[in-house]
Parts: structure tokens; C-alpha cells; sequence
């Protein structure tokens, strides 16, 4: 090997290095934002006498504008430097805590939660497409799944960390303290990505035309079939952390004790996204969807009827199931897709599936208001086990892809 070769290999492993880290830390800090309004929401609903239903729009607001915006940022991405996005998104994440930590009713949380999605809205496509890019094959599989549990990183830490600080201080200045990690970790985002960020290679046109030929009826249909087991996913498990703190609370738990649960939920999460990329990897899509979503159930329903204490003892467990199948499902993207079109396709999934998760919450809300917490909990449980026949409709076209 020559000196010039070996130069090439260097660069190329500090340019994967880089921009891993920098996308592993964007999806630290905003999966950790979404994530922490789950310890908020009853904080403002006893300072703001909210319903269940408007609780739902809160949850909701963040969501939407974060799914209108995610093609449209995978889009921008292709003519600006996805970097230069990538900060900005998170800069605009970070104000959303600021303005909502001066905000004096229902209005003003919602203005700023819909400024928190559309910076959140940059990170889930355009931190994947990197990552995706970034790593060829195999790897690019295993790649997307570090990157996934570094998200559940976020989700555990914020969440706990926002509800230690509610426990020494009045959730405005705890939201501006939150607000500050997040300018913190823009600026080093912006230090650690690499100058020059990795760009899908054009392939011959004698190999995309065979490529298009090939994965016509994957990408149309199969990749619909994906699509609609994640918004199904997406939805069951939007509702159900909406209202696990609100399940909480009537079995007797202090604001600590929730964000507990939370951190529970979301580190059996990590767990179960680490395991279930290995499992899908292994035992396919269709067998990992069947155990991840029946826990998911089966622990929903067992939940409901349990005391405090039994009950946070059930909640990893329900987060291995509640959160495993959404690794695997975004390992799958890549198989069904060309190189050329991941990060429009990462954009559209993304979309998707933060779409679900705006509307689940104010729907679902409503039946909260209606029925009560603990039946909507229920309606999620049962509703979750949709996925299973449409896994087992996409299992046959993985397999084929998997033989060319």
C-alpha cells in the first residue's frame, strides 16, 4: 500500500469519525428535548388547568411542525451544507425551552413548542442520511443503530435531568438551564463535524437502471408496508408516553418519581434498540415485530392494574418492546431503497412517523378526556398489535431483496 493510500484510508476513517460524532450528538440533545416535554406536560396542565385533550396538542404542536418540516429540510440539505442546518436546527430546539420558559398561558407554550419542531424537524433525516452515507453496507446498518441508542441517551438523560431540576427549582428556570445544554451542544456539533461531509457516489447508469428494475415493487410497496407498520409504531408509542405520567400520577407519584418512570421506559428503550437491531439482524423483521410489539402489549395491559412500585419495575420492559421495533424498522430503510435516494427516503420516514406522533396525542386526548387515562392506555395496547399482519405481508419481499 502506498503512502498516498494510506493517507485516503486515514482521512476516510477521521471524516466517519467526525461525522458520526457530530450527528450522534444532535440526536443526544433533541431526541432528549422530545422527549423531556413528557415530564412538562403535568407540570403545565396543574399551572394551566389544561384537558387531556389540550395536553395532546401540546405534545402534538412539537410533532407537527417537526414532520411538516423534514422533507423539506432533507430537500435543503442537498443545496446547503447539511451541517450549517444541522446547528441551526438545534439553535432553534434550544430558543423553544427559552420562550417557553417565559410563557404565561396555553398560547404562548404552544407558539414555542411549534418553534422547537421546526428546529427539530432537521435532525431524524438529515443526521441519518449522513450516517448512512458515511458508512457503506453492513455497516451502514450497524451504524444507524449506535445512532439510534445515542438518541436514547438523550431520551433518558433530559427527561431525568429536567425532573431533578423540578424537584430544586420552578420549571421556568429549569427549562432555561435545559435550553443552555442545548447552544452548548450546537457549538460543539459545528466543531466536530468534518469540513467536507460524505456525499452519496453517483452509480453508473447501467446499475441504477437495474436497480430501478429490481427495487420497483420494494420501494412502492414494500416500502409502504414499512412505512405503515412505523406510523402504527409511532402512534402507540406517542400515546402511550403521553400518558404513562398521568398513570403515574393517580398511582401516586411525585414529579421525581415520574421522571423516573420515564427514565425507566426510555433505558429499557436503549436496551431494546440494541438488542432488536441485533435480533432483526438475525431473526428477521418479521419475528423481532411479532416479540417486540406483543411485549408491548402484554406489558401495557399489565401495567394498568399495578400498584407504584410493581409498576416501575414492568416499565423497561415495556420500553424494550415499545422502542425495539423502531431500530429495526429504521435499519430496514436502506434495504429497500437505492443509495442514491436514502435521505429523501429517511425524509419521508421520518416525516411519517413524527406525523403519527403529532396527531396521537390530541386524538388520543380526547379519549382520555372521555374515557379516562387508563382505557386509552388500553386502545393503545390492543390498537399496537396491527403491525403483525403487515409484517407478515413485508416479510416475503425482504427475503427477496436479501437473495439479489
Amino acid at each position: 500500500m502506498t503512502a498516498a493510500d494510506e493517507l485516503r484510508l486515514s482521512t476516510s476513517g477521521s471524516t466517519e469519525r467526525r461525522t458520526f460524532a457530530a450527528a450522534a450528538a444532535a440526536h443526544v440533545v433533541h431526541d432528549g428535548y422530545t422527549d423531556l416535554l413528557y415530564v412538562l406536560l403535568p407540570v403545565w396542565q396543574a399551572e394551566f388547568g389544561l384537558g387531556y385533550a389540550e395536553v395532546g396538542m401540546l405534545r402534538g404542536s412539537y410533532m407537527a411542525s417537526m414532520s411538516a418540516l423534514q422533507i423539506p429540510s432533507s430537500l435543503l440539505a442537498e443545496r446547503v451544507s447539511p451541517i450549517v442546518i444541522l446547528v441551526g436546527g438545534t439553535l432553534l430546539a434550544a430558543a423553544c425551552f427559552l420562550l417557553a420558559g417565559v410563557s404565561v398561558g396555553l398560547t404562548g407554550l404552544l407558539m414555542a413548542l411549534l418553534l422547537g419542531g421546526v428546529g427539530a424537524s432537521v435532525q431524524h433525516p438529515i443526521a441519518a442520511g449522513l450516517v448512512s452515507s458515511a458508512f457503506d453496507g453492513v455497516r451502514s446498518r450497524t451504524a444507524l443503530g449506535v445512532y439510534n441508542f445515542c438518541g436514547d441517551i438523550g431520551k433518558m438523560a433530559l427527561p431525568a435531568l429536567t425532573a431533578l431540576l423540578l424537584t430544586f427549582m420552578p420549571w421556568r428556570p429549569a427549562l432555561w438551564i435545559v435550553a443552555a445544554i442545548g447552544i452548548v451542544l450546537a457549538v460543539l456539533v459545528l466543531l466536530m463535524a468534518p469540513r467536507t461531509v460524505p456525499a452519496s457516489a453517483p452509480a453508473p447508469a447501467s446499475v441504477v437502471r437495474v436497480a430501478s428494475d429490481a427495487q420497483r415493487v420494494s420501494t412502492s410497496y414494500g416500502f409502504r408496508l414499512l412505512f405503515a407498520i412505523s406510523l402504527i409504531d409511532s402512534a402507540a408509542r406517542m400515546g402511550f408516553l403521553t400518558f404513562l405520567p398521568f398513570l403515574l400520577q393517580a398511582k401516586g407519584a411525585a414529579i421525581g418519581q415520574i421522571g423516573l418512570g420515564l427514565t425507566l421506559v426510555f433505558a429499557g428503550g436503549a436496551a431494546g434498540k440494541l438488542v432488536c437491531g441485533y435480533l432483526g439482524a438475525r431473526l428477521g423483521v418479521l419475528a423481532t415485530v411479532i416479540l417486540t410489539e406483543g411485549l408491548t402489549a402484554a406489558g401495557i395491559l399489565a401495567l394498568l392494574p399495578l400498584p407504584l412500585e410493581p409498576a416501575f419495575v414492568l416499565l423497561p420492559a415495556i420500553g424494550i418492546g415499545l422502542n425495539g421495533t423502531s431500530s429495526v424498522l429504521y435499519g430496514t430503510v436502506p434495504e429497500l431503497v437505492s443509495r442514491e435516494a436514502r435521505t429523501r427516503a429517511f425524509g419521508i420516514f421520518y416525516t411519517g412517523t413524527a406525523g403519527a406522533s403529532a396527531l396521537a396525542p390530541p386524538i388520543m386526548g380526547l379519549f382520555g378526556d372521555r374515557f379516562g387515562v387508563p382505557s386509552t392506555l388500553a386502545g393503545i395496547a390492543i390498537g399496537v398489535l396491527a403491525t403483525i399482519p403487515l409484517a407478515v405481508i413485508l416479510n416475503p419481499m425482504l427475503v427477496r431483496t436479501k437473495a439479489r
